[in-house]
């Protein structure tokens, strides 16, 4: 029976360093740690704006300044021609000077200032 008691004596002594530990975890759980900042997210870098063509003309304006030189007219070929622009270039500012209504197709591949 001594025995029995001293076991059980020894048991309730490691059951209450058990339940001293699960208290001062508790209180660390219940203390909540400094918040991290969330690491901020990459920003793309601020994209630098080009001066229109500094100092020089753009394609809309050297197809424009061939254009207007002329009373009748300019074709397609000769607009190649003068402004040294492929194909793809010169379609595109065609269209675009088309759109702003400064030019217009007096006839199929015949661009005239308005």
């Amino acid at each position: 029976m001594k025995k029995l008691q001293s076991e059980l004596k020894a048991v309730s002594k490691s059951l209450a360093a058990l339940t001293k530990k699960v208290e001062i975890l508790a209180q660390q759980a219940t203390k909540a740690p400094p918040a991290q900042k969330a690491a901020p997210a990459h920003k793309a870098p601020a994209k630098k704006t080009k001066a229109a063509a500094a100092g020089g003309k753009t394609v809309l304006d050297t197809v424009y300044d061939v254009i207007k030189r002329t009373k009748k007219g300019v074709t397609v070929v000769q607009l190649k021609q003068k402004t040294n622009l492929d194909a793809r270039q010169l379609s595109n500012a065609l269209y675009k000077l088309s759109r702003k209504g400064q030019v217009y197709a007096k006839s199929r591949g015949l661009y005239v200032k308005k």
